[in-house]
């Protein structure tokens, strides 16, 4: 019986085979990285102000009203970007709820198909690169290698986990975006199999087609752009158009985008269009909208700490491209294009956003996959025993020596943080309570341990132990630092609004909530009804007085501020009722009597 069964094992084991215990681990491995990355307590946490709760109000709305055309936050229309997001929170609403799981999913499924498709594409070609030494097969274990390194990096940075994590539509944008460059280059590099090409292609058209409507015109200008050079570059312009169909493919986008367009606009006329095309996108890339501006070098440090700990490995992944050899890469076999294609896309939307006036951390946020390649395939080519020689290059070195002063100059950084970051008047005694929680201490030492461990692997030109302690140093950090962290956040800064948010909601549905010296978009949300912004107290006042002067009728209204600010109200009030203080903000109503 024993015979039987081993012998049964030893078959089982045979029958699985090297290349299917490398695609088990690999899917495994996808789905703890995107588990830790994106769904991880992603619904665990409220809605973060203020610019969350206008997606995921606007989203509620349309299930409230119907209206799946005009966009509404606050009674007001919401012009600000397209359906697509707002369509995918509805359908999430209705799926889970209307919570915070639902707004955040679209976000963190839209990050983990991306990841998913750059391990795709790693797998196939990110080994094809520019060195004769690196052409292995698909199934070769550097491929899986390069391919889980990629998708780890694409996943595991600061910038993509911070819009993964929340209900915008920033990494909607992404997803689609950067999934479509993928699906171009993956039918790019199969010119000899047109039957699996088109399909590519058909892939790329449709994704553009709702990055056009997750975010506007920018959906397919940045593909363009960057497709466009790709192509100019290697001389394959109007070979790869005619191969693309191109259009069909137009009209296949058209068809897929412009039908809520012409909705929307039919509906609210040049409203829509001054607001959406002129200041939307015209004026953010022309001019500064909404203060947003910042110096030329603004999304170097954006990229720098984006991206790190990996982004101190750009300038010698981009220098391994060899991008300015333009002969060599005409000659060479499309397949081998990836990190090439990886370079444009990044240099294209780095330029773009530079040039843009108006600038946001999150505009940077489709290159950040681009970066991941770019540094996949590098530490693909160092895991590889016939690179030894570039191994000990002196750019190389400093790469690795910049790597460890990088962690050594973060451990420091946190370590002093009580003492660098400012106020926020809604958290009382801030710096205090950083301090007290041990988190800054904590993430210090895990970098310090980080970089120490960095040192012993450099000394010893072990490079897979440098690159595990960089990896493995952002885990622990990520689960210990900032999963806490974030919590901490919630607590101390959002939880307050949601218990007052929760008392308000209690009231009758026409007493009128008024917020006072600021403005908190999660109450809009959390109460289900509308809120009136003013910002002084005077004003306050006197819009009370207007709203008695208009009834002879006794009447009721709620007002949400800071408990400072009410005091020096409450004079000028008849009946003044406390309803609830949390954190650093009050809530109150005021009965008027009749006139």
């Amino acid at each position: 019986m024993k015979l039987r069964f081993d012998r049964a094992l030893d078959s089982w084991g045979n029958t699985i085979d090297r290349p299917t215990r490398a695609w088990i681990v690999s899917i495994i491995w996808l789905l703890v990285i995107g588990w830790l990355a994106f769904f991880w307590n992603l619904g665990s946490t409220g809605l973060v102000d203020e610019t969350e709760p206008l997606f995921a109000e606007a989203a509620r709305q349309m299930t409230v009203t119907g209206d799946y055309i005009t966009p509404y936050f606050n009674e007001e229309t919401r012009f600000d970007k397209p359906p697509l997001v707002y369509w995918l929170m509805a359908i999430a609403y209705s799926t889970i709820g209307v919570n915070e799981w639902a707004a955040r999913l679209p976000s963190a499924l839209s990050a983990f198909a991306l990841v998913c498709l750059g391990f795709y594409t790693l797998l196939f070609f990110g080994v094809g690169t520019s060195d004769s030494y690196t052409r292995s097969s698909p199934r070769a274990p550097r491929s899986f290698f390069c391919a889980g390194l990629g998708a780890a990096l694409i996943a595991l940075n600061p910038e993509t986990i911070a819009w993964a994590r929340i209900g915008v539509s920033d990494m909607l944008l992404t997803g689609c975006m950067c999934s479509g460059l993928l699906c171009f280059f993956l039918g790019y590099a199969q010119p000899l199999k047109p039957q699996i090409q088109v399909r590519w292609y058909l892939a790329f058209y449709v994704l553009v087609a709702l990055a056009i409507l997750a975010k506007g015109p920018v959906g397919i200008v940045l593909p363009g752009i960057i497709i466009g050079l790709f192509l100019l570059y290697v001389g394959k312009l109007s070979e790869v158009l005619r191969e693309m169909r191109i259009v069909w493919g137009s009209l296949l986008i058209l068809a897929i985008a412009i039908p809520w367009y012409i909705l929307v606009i039919g509906a609210n006329g040049w409203n829509y269009i001054n607001s959406f095309f002129g200041y939307h996108n015209i004026e953010r890339f022309t001019g500064v909208v909404n203060n947003h501006s910042a110096p030329w070098y603004f999304y170097f440090l954006v990229v720098l700490l984006g991206f790190a700990p990996w982004s101190i490995y750009l300038p010698v992944a981009i220098a391994q491209t060899r991008f300015w050899q333009r002969s060599y890469w005409r000659s060479t076999d499309r397949s081998t294009h990836l990190s090439l294609f990886a370079f444009v896309w990044f240099v294209a939307i780095f330029g773009f956003f530079t040039i843009a006036v108006t600038k946001l951390p999150s505009y940077v946020l489709p290159l950040m996959p681009a970066a991941a390649i770019l540094v996949a395939l590098l530490w693909s080519r160092l895991n590889h025993r016939e690179a030894r020689r570039q191994q000990n290059s002196r750019f190389l070195l400093w790469s690795h020596w910049l790597n460890v002063l990088f962690l050594l100059g973060l451990a420091i950084g946190l370590f002093a943080l009580p003492n660098l970051i400012g106020s926020d008047p809604a958290i009382p005694n801030l710096r205090e309570s950083i301090q007290q929680s041990g988190l800054p201490v904590l993430a210090g030492l895990i970098w310090l341990v980080a970089a120490i461990a960095g040192i012993f692997f450099i000394i010893r030109r072990r490079w897979q132990g440098l690159l595990a302690a960089n990896l493995l140093g952002f885990i622990i950090f990520l689960v210990f630092v900032v999963t806490p962290a974030y919590f901490w956040m919630d607590q101390a800064r959002q939880l307050p609004l949601r218990e007052l948010s929760a008392i308000a909601r209690q009231s009758e549905p026409n007493e009128e909530l008024i917020m006072i010296g600021f403005k908190k978009p999660s109450v809009v949300f959390y109460t289900q009804r509308p809120v009136t912004y003013v910002r002084e107290i005077e004003k306050a006042a006197a819009y009370i007085q207007e709203l008695q002067s208009k009834t002879s009728q006794p009447f009721s209204v709620m007002l949400l501020s800071y408990p400072q600010r009410l005091q020096q109200l409450q004079p000028q009030l008849p009946q003044y009722q406390n309803l609830g203080e949390a954190g650093a903000y009050q809530l109150v109503r005021v009965v008027t009597t009749e006139s």
